[in-house]
């Protein structure tokens, strides 16, 4: 599109420092175009329709760069509609979160959406590399890296190629010709982590964590929960999703699980940071190393699509209350023959992981009792 000066609307998003927005100020570059940038967060809609205006009657086409695209409300995008619609202007915006989540239908179908990764190693080592040769060449300084110090200028910032400069930046100001990784580690004690601030992230992560406890592996879950921790997230979001996780995904198979999941979120609502990352880790390990069934899952789900395509039963005369002709189980030694269902219905497809198969063993024996009984009686 830009070889043929006919670039579209575009979006991009990514984690910060990706380049987004220095991908929109070389295309306007490349384009040799009137560039104009806005930030949603201070976006006022008449700034932009004046900035379009005065350009109405010139044989210049602006771009208009919006970063943090995400916070546009819903009017604010209708405005942009007619602009697009016209190509009065092209529009690129910017943002962390997935545009497909945050911008309108109608304005994804005016535009193209683009997805910028994180830098590798590899890409942040040459940016490293143009960031010192511009300071030897435009401002003739001589910047030295120890070889730890480079490494740890790349490995700490996590694709992150802003952070790596403003790294950089900083360590330049501290005056050494020579840059050190104790300089470097002073300034930042520990690697970036993409946080749990950010939406993408915060579902990134949880759901990485839900994923591999269901898979049980306890490394990855372990790992998975201390990156939540270590971006800060709420320790009581975490032990929910881990309740829910014990009744979803573990059931039957150990009811135990629920119980240390209620007991955890309990606990982690008396007991913030830094103490609750123990109870954390002892669920997530134990849920991890636990049998998995869905049984109870499935079975729920199957029960209430049942009803809502229209299976809706009279309940029986026996069990009604006050029914003089219903029998009570503890009567006949905890468990009696009769009808509880009008017609029969099966939705649990129970397995045998763990207690699951104990309930299932008591369930046949009960069942084959009453057959035993029933031919004895033919």
């Amino acid at each position: 599109m830009l070889k043929h000066n006919a670039v579209s609307h575009c979006f991009f998003y990514g984690p910060p420092g990706s380049g987004k927005t220095t991908l929109a100020t070389l295309i306007a570059k490349e384009l040799n175009k009137p560039f104009a940038t806005y930030n949603a967060t201070s976006f006022k809609i008449e700034e932009l329709r004046q900035f379009v205006k005065s350009y109405e009657n010139t044989l210049f086409q602006p771009i208009i760069f919006i970063d943090e695209v995400h916070r546009l409300t819903r009017t604010q995008q209708e405005v942009l509609l007619p602009i697009m619609e016209s190509y009065s202007a092209i529009i690129i915006g910017a943002s962390t979160y997935n545009p497909f989540h945050s911008l309108t239908n109608a304005i994804r179908s005016r535009s193209f959406i683009f997805e910028l990764k994180p830098h590798s190693a590899t890409h942040l080592d040459s940016i490293l590399d143009k960031a010192l040769t511009y300071l030897k060449d435009n401002r003739n300084m001589h910047i030295e890296l120890e070889s730890q110090a480079r490494d740890y200028l790349i490995s700490s910032s996590v694709g992150d190629a802003r952070a790596m400069l403003n790294l950089l930046d900083a360590a330049i100001s501290s005056g050494e010709s020579t840059i050190s990784l104790h300089t470097l580690k002073a300034l930042r004690p520990y690697a970036l982590h993409d946080g749990a601030s950010e939406s993408q992230s915060h579902y990134t992560l949880i759901s990485a964590l839900i994923k591999s406890i269901r898979g049980s592996d306890v490394n990855a879950s372990v790992y998975y929960l201390a990156r939540l921790i270590a971006a800060n997230e709420n320790p009581e979001f975490i032990a929910r999703r881990l309740v829910i996780l014990a009744s979803e995904d573990i059931g039957n198979a150990n009811p135990n699980a629920l119980n240390l999941a209620t007991s955890t979120m309990m606990a982690v609502s008396k007991i913030g940071y830094p103490e609750s990352r123990i109870i954390l880790s002892q669920c997530v390990i134990y849920l991890a190393s636990s049998p998995k069934s869905n049984t109870a899952y499935n079975a729920i789900n199957a029960a209430l699509a049942s009803i809502k395509q229209g299976c809706v039963l009279e309940v029986p005369k026996q069990i009604l209350p006050d029914s003089s002709s219903y029998l009570y189980p503890h009567d006949f030694g905890g468990w009696v023959e009769q009808s509880y269902l009008t017609q029969d219905l099966d939705f649990i497809e129970s397995t045998n992981k763990g207690f699951e198969k104990t309930l299932n063993e008591w369930l046949e024996k009960i069942k084959g009792i009453s057959k035993n009984k029933g031919a004895e009686n033919a």
